[in-house]
């Protein structure tokens, strides 16, 4: 079974089943703090998991696009991907154990769905502990459906358990399912830790609340929340041992043959191929979410995407530019899915080109400092080497990979110290997943009343970017805490300060008016027609009605939430920077002060 057809079969199961489907959201996360990417599928939907209505109802069910970098030095075994799909249903405060388990073992066994035989399946539950009793009602539910019970594993919350996000807040129980991939016929008994049995879906059932003393409160609105990942899930049925191996990446691949003049694929893939084309499968679809290359947060990471697959490019021996031509096989194969692709395709392709001149630039100078290191050793030196500082600096620095530096240095009689090199690398490793543990951990953001008074004034903000410096100015990101917050806009130049100041009058002076701030439901189009904005257009279907904030004549914006109830609530607004973000996107941050 192919991937799209796999996907098709999810989406039409759950519409049958009274579920609305919805649009992928953006890559980048709407006011959600915790992470620079989305990272889960739940990411967008985290207002109504709090309890806000959806305009859409309380069945939901979607394929979302995700990113996570936390891992991303592993990418390049059979494993680790940078960008994949979920697929993902919700019930907010609607069904719960009972139907989902049901609906999990049915799409999973079912003729028409996946159709896996009872005997290649095992699933684990919630085992209890002191906060919260054994999950008796998942354990009896799968036994119904003729899961034996050594094939039920009751284990902790190290395992089935999730959240919450932070210290406090929803979270609760779940229950994972694995495939066996092992020689047939499966073991009867379920042993979680043997490998050969495989996760491809979890259902989450958020049924508490942590409180700030630890103690864990039944929620008011219980949710389930599910997640099923497309590529693990497309190996599986297809019996490969890697998602490379699928239908997925073949025409990445192709492209990628083509470019380096090869004409009989091979059987394995190296882990520089891989490397390519799941770092610029991931380029490309935050490119089309409207990032670019920059030294901070989002865009630092594409550009370090960018690179590294330009710099494994050079590793397969190609010279010449080939980044937009693999971004074509791309947009090729998964624009129809994402129409976003095929929009932004010439933009997509102009700013890898620039970034793949700009990297050759750099890789110049990596040779010229390159040679330095050489030159600073004396010649009557019998053992010349090139230390694991200078070697990882290098890497860090301008790009190059410890093969080419120790290729460089056998053409000059040098040696590389090679163990200074991975000493040097690992420390790199564990701080940046230190920092990924932060950046990337994502979860349900703060919904506190400031966050709500901080998330208006993005909207205040942006209607007097608007003002101030033309109708050219869209968001291209925000980020919220309940103390400041990050407004990313399309603008090329630096603001002046006489620029500044108009655009904090015109916010403060909307503030000043008590202006009440109003919400719709209405369709898409309806909204398009009474003047909103929709800064995620991409991520509202236009068969379901979509909440339409109005603050007095100053700002009128499609948009989830959470907000204040009129502007004279926020405070007043102080601008504390601005500066750039990356190429042709500029970055206020602000705060409101009581």
């Amino acid at each position: 079974m192919k991937a799209a057809e796999i996907r098709r079969r999810y989406i039409d199961f759950f519409k049958k089943r009274n579920h609305v489907e919805i649009k992928s959201a953006p890559l980048i996360p709407e006011n959600d703090p915790t992470c620079l990417f989305t990272t889960a599928g739940m990411h967008p939907l985290v207002p109504y998991l709090l309890g806000a209505k959806h305009p859409a109802g309380k069945r939901l069910t979607d394929y979302q696009k995700c990113i996570r970098t936390g891992d991303i030095d592993e990418v390049g075994d059979a494993v680790h991907l940078t960008f994949f799909e979920m697929l993902g249903n919700w019930s907010l405060g609607d069904y719960f154990k009972k139907e989902m388990i049901g609906m999990s073992f049915e799409f999973l066994t079912g003729k028409e769905n996946l159709n896996i035989p009872v005997e290649m399946l095992a699933v684990t539950v919630f085992a209890g502990d002191d906060d919260c009793p054994f999950d008796e009602e998942a354990f009896n539910e799968w036994r119904s459906h003729g899961i034996p019970e050594e094939r039920i594993a009751k284990l902790g919350k190290k395992d089935n358990w999730w959240g919450p996000a932070g210290t406090t807040g929803p979270c609760g129980p779940d229950t994972e399912m694995f495939y066996w991939t092992g020689p047939l016929p499966a073991p009867k008994v379920f042993d979680p830790a043997d490998k050969r049995w495989v996760e491809i879906w979890n259902d989450v059932f958020m049924q508490y609340n942590k409180t700030a003393d630890g103690k864990f409160e039944p929620l008011a609105q219980r949710n389930v929340d599910t997640g099923m990942g497309l590529e693990r899930v497309t190996a599986i049925l297809q019996g490969k041992t890697s998602c490379y191996e699928t239908e997925i990446f073949a025409p990445i691949f192709a492209k990628l043959d083509e470019i380096r003049g090869i004409t009989t694929a091979p059987e394995v893939r190296t882990s520089s191929e891989r490397i390519i084309a799941d770092h610029l499968r991931a380029a490309t679809f935050i490119l089309a979410d409207g990032i670019t290359p920059g030294k901070v947060d989002q865009p630092y990471v594409l550009r370090r995407l960018i690179r590294r697959a330009i710099r494994e490019g050079r590793k397969l021996g190609i010279t010449d530019p080939f980044t937009a031509k693999i971004a074509d096989a791309v947009i090729e194969e998964f624009g129809d899915v994402y129409p976003e692709l095929r929009e932004k395709a010439d933009i997509i392709r102009e700013e890898l080109t620039r970034e793949e001149k700009q990297f050759a630039v750099t890789l110049e100078k990596g040779t010229h400092e390159f040679q330095k290191l050489i030159d600073r050793v004396p010649a009557h030196i019998e053992k010349k080497i090139i230390s694991g500082k200078n070697a990882f600096n290098l890497y860090e620095t301008y790009g190059f990979p410890i093969e080419l530096t120790e290729e460089m240095a056998r053409e000059k009689g040098f040696q590389v110290d090679r163990a200074g090199y991975d000493a040097a690398f690992a420390k790199h490793q564990e701080m940046s997943r230190a920092g990924a543990e932060q950046k990337f951990k994502g979860g349900l953001a703060d919904s506190s009343e400031a966050t709500a008074a901080l998330h208006s004034a993005t909207h205040l903000l942006q209607a007097a970017l608007r003002k101030v410096l033309g109708t050219h100015v869209e968001q291209r990101g925000s980020n919220i805490t309940a103390e400041r917050l990050r407004f990313d806009f399309s603008h090329e130049e630096k603001l002046t300060p006489e620029q500044l100041k108009q655009v904090e009058d015109l916010v403060n002076d909307a503030i000043r008016r008590d202006l009440p701030i109003v919400c719709e439901e209405m369709d898409l189009e309806s909204a398009k027609k009474s003047g909103a904005m929709g800064l995620f257009e991409n991520k509202y279907d236009t068969k379901v009605k979509v909440k339409v904030y109005t603050m007095g004549d100053v700002s009128k914006e499609i948009c989830g939430g959470p907000h204040a109830n009129r502007t004279g609530e926020l405070g007043v607004f102080k601008i504390k920077k601005e500066e750039s973000s990356s190429r042709g996107v500029r970055r206020i941050k602000a705060v409101l002060e009581r």
